[in-house]
C-alpha cells in the first residue's frame, strides 16, 4: 500500500465519500488509488474554482465536508476565491493539494511555490505531510480540523513521494473537537435585555436557520416578541411555508441603516454586528444605531444551538407555539407581463418554485427583491454567496446538486459573476444534475453602476461606462451553455417568464433559462 492508498482508505473511513477535483501531474498517483479502490466518488471540474465552490455546496447541504483535490499552489490559487468564500460560510472543507516530490522542491522547476503561504489566508489547519508514513494520519486530523464546529477549511498537502512510496499506516477517525461552550452568565444578559421591553432583534446566522434552530428561534421569539434578522449573506436558510421566517438585513447601506435605526438591543447568535459590506464616504461602517446596546448571545465557535435551548428554558417558552410563514396569495399572473424587471421574475420564481427546492442565490442587484417575495412559497432551502468572491452560485449548485440528487436545484445567477465559472455547466452536463439555471442577462456589471453613486460619482465617464459594460460583444448564453451539453431557452418578456421556467423545471437534468433584459 503506498501513501496515496493509504490517504484514499483514511478519507473514506473518516466519512468523506466526495472528491471535486481538477488534478495535474503531482497528483496521478492519488488519482490511480481513488480509480483502484473506487470508495470516493470523483467529479471533474474544468476549473480550480468550480472544484472549491462544489465542495461548500456540498458541504451546505451535507453538514459533513467533500474533498477537492488540487494541483500545487497556482491550482490552489485558482480555487481560492471559492475557498474564501467557504470560509466565510463556516463550512467544512477538506483541500488536498499535490506538490513536488520533496527531493526536487529545492530544484524550483516552473510549478514550485510557497504553498503554505497560498493556502493559509483561507484555512484553519494547514499541514504538509512529509514522508508515506505521515500522510493517513494528517489525513484523519484535516478531517477532524474541518469538522470543528461551525466549520473549518482544512488543508492537507501531499507531496508526489509521500503518495508513491510505501507505508503500512491506516489513519483512524479522530473526533472533531467539541464546539466552545456557552457562558450561562451570557445567558443571564440576554433574558434580562428580553424582559427589558427595549425593542430588540436577535441577529443570528449559521446551523441556526436549519432545524431545529429556527423552531427554538420561533419559541423565543413567541415569549418576548424580538424580531429575528440575518446577516446579509448566509450559508443556508431553510424558509418557506411552515417554517420561522426571518428578516435579512438590506446589501446597501442606507437601507440598512433604515432597517435597524429603531432598535435599542442587538442580540448576536453565531455572528458578529452587523457590518457595511464596504466603506463609503460619510457613512458608517457599523450598522448599529447610535447608542443600541450590542449584548452576545454566543459567538460562531461557541454551540449556538445550545445557547437557544438554554434560552428557551429560561424563557419557560418549550411549549410555545411559533409563529411559522403561511402559503402567499396567488399569484396574479395578469401582472406577469410586458418588460422584464425584478419584480415580474421574482412573482414568476415564486409562482413555479416546487416544493424541498434548493435555492442558490448569486443574483446580485437583480434578486434583491427574490427574498422577501418568496416567505410564503413551499418549504425550500436559500443558499448565497457568503464572502463577496462572485462567481460561486453555479459551483455552489454542482455541490448541491450532488448531495441532494432527489431535490431539484434553482440557480438565481447574475450574468457577469456566472462568466467566473461557467465552466460549471459542463459539470452539471457531466453529472446529469438536476439544476435549473435563471441567468438573468442585463450585459453589465450592475452592481457597479449602483457602487459609484455611493462613492459620490453621479455620472460616470465612457471609461467607467464600458469597464461595467458586457456588451460589444453580447454573450449567448443559449449558445454557451449547448456548447456544454445544457439546454437552454432564452426569455424576453415578462408574459414568457412562468412558460419558460416550467419548461425548465420540468426538464429532468441542466437547463438555462436565459432571462434577457
Amino acid at each position: 500500500m503506498n501513501g496515496a492508498e493509504a490517504l484514499v482508505r483514511t478519507l473514506a473511513e473518516c466519512g468523506v465519500d466526495v472528491c471535486f477535483t481538477n488534478p495535474g501531474t503531482s497528483e496521478m498517483h492519488f488519482v490511480a488509488a481513488l480509480d483502484r479502490l473506487d470508495k470516493i466518488y470523483c467529479v471533474l471540474a474544468l476549473q480550480e474554482n468550480v472544484a472549491t465552490g462544489a465542495a461548500d455546496g456540498y458541504a451546505r447541504m451535507m453538514g459533513r465536508p467533500a474533498a477537492t483535490l488540487l494541483h500545487t499552489g497556482p491550482g490552489f490559487g485558482n480555487g481560492l476565491a471559492n475557498v474564501h468564500n467557504a470560509k466565510k460560510a463556516r463550512v467544512p472543507m477538506v483541500n488536498i493539494v499535490g506538490e513536488h516530490a520533496t527531493y526536487h522542491i529545492k530544484h524550483d522547476a516552473p510549478l514550485t511555490s510557497d504553498i503554505e503561504a497560498i493556502v493559509s489566508p483561507v484555512s484553519h489547519w494547514v499541514k504538509t505531510s512529509m514522508t508515506a508514513d505521515d500522510v493517513p494520519i494528517d489525513a484523519a486530523r484535516a478531517v477532524a480540523a474541518a469538522g470543528r464546529w461551525p466549520g473549518q477549511i482544512a488543508t492537507l498537502i501531499l507531496p508526489a513521494d509521500c503518495a508513491w512510496n510505501d507505508t503500512v499506516y491506516l489513519g483512524v477517525p479522530i473526533l472533531p473537537d467539541p464546539p466552545e461552550k456557552v457562558d450561562p452568565a451570557d445567558v443571564d444578559a440576554v433574558v434580562k435585555a428580553l424582559k427589558s421591553g427595549k425593542k430588540s432583534v436577535i441577529f443570528m446566522t449559521g446551523e441556526i436557520l436549519t432545524e431545529p434552530g429556527l423552531t427554538l428561534a420561533g419559541k423565543v421569539r413567541a415569549a418576548t416578541g424580538v424580531d429575528l434578522m440575518t446577516p446579509t449573506s448566509n450559508r443556508r436558510i431553510d424558509r418557506g411555508v411552515g417554517r420561522v421566517p426571518v428578516m435579512r438585513l438590506p446589501y446597501v447601506v442606507d437601507l440598512a441603516l433604515e432597517t435597524l435605526q429603531d432598535y435599542e438591543q442587538i442580540i448576536l447568535l453565531g455572528t458578529t454586528q452587523p457590518v457595511s459590506f464596504f466603506a463609503y464616504p460619510n457613512k458608517p461602517s457599523l450598522m448599529a444605531p447610535e447608542g443600541c446596546d450590542i449584548i452576545n448571545l454566543a459567538g460562531p465557535e461557541q454551540n449556538t444551538l445550545m445557547a437557544l435551548e438554554l434560552l428557551v428554558d429560561a424563557l419557560d417558552a418549550a411549549e410555545l407555539t411559533p409563529e411559522v410563514a403561511t402559503r402567499a396569495d396567488p399569484i396574479d399572473f395578469d401582472a406577469i407581463q410586458g418588460e422584464i424587471t425584478p419584480d415580474t421574475i421574482a412573482a414568476a420564481l415564486a409562482a413555479v418554485m416546487p416544493e424541498d427546492a434548493i435555492i442558490v442565490d448569486e443574483s446580485i442587484t437583480t434578486g434583491r427583491a427574490f427574498f422577501p417575495q418568496t416567505v410564503g412559497a413551499p418549504p425550500h432551502s436559500w443558499l448565497q454567496i457568503t464572502g463577496g468572491a462572485i462567481g460561486d452560485g453555479l459551483p455552489l449548485a454542482v455541490g448541491a446538486g450532488i448531495a441532494c440528487i432527489d431535490r431539484k436545484v434553482i440557480v438565481l445567477q447574475a450574468d457577469g459573476s456566472a462568466m467566473y465559472t461557467n465552466q460549471a455547466l459542463w459539470t452539471m452536463a457531466r453529472e446529469e444534475l438536476d439544476v435549473t439555471i435563471l441567468l438573468f442577462s442585463n450585459r453589465c456589471y450592475r452592481i457597479l453602476e449602483g457602487e459609484m453613486k455611493n462613492v459620490g460619482v453621479e455620472e460616470p465617464g465612457q471609461v467607467a461606462k464600458d469597464l461595467f459594460s458586457l456588451s460589444d460583444p453580447d454573450i449567448d448564453w443559449c449558445l454557451m451553455a449547448n456548447s456544454m451539453g445544457v439546454n437552454a431557452a432564452k426569455v424576453t418578456t415578462a408574459e414568457g417568464l412562468v412558460p419558460a421556467m416550467e419548461t425548465a423545471l420540468e426538464f429532468e437534468g441542466p437547463f438555462l433559462v436565459e432571462i434577457e433584459f
